[in-house]
């Protein structure tokens, strides 16, 4: 069974310009800056599938469908 595409929480925060680099975005991750459907998350590997809406520094994103 083929898993269904997805980016990662530090890739989207990169793609959708809430932060300018993957390093900015794993120390806002892992300082739980970052929320994710209303929960703040930091696990910066975490898998977003399309229609999650991430929070940093009163910067809002939803993920497009990844597919």
């Amino acid at each position: 069974m083929e898993e269904k595409a997805y980016i990662t929480l530090q890739q989207a925060l990169k793609k959708y310009d809430l932060v300018d680099t993957g390093g900015h975005a794993k120390i806002v991750v892992q300082n739980g800056e970052v929320m994710v459907d209303g929960v703040v998350e930091t696990r910066r590997g975490r898998k977003l599938y399309g229609g999650e809406k991430i929070v940093y520094n009163k910067k809002v994103a939803i993920v497009e469908d990844v597919n």
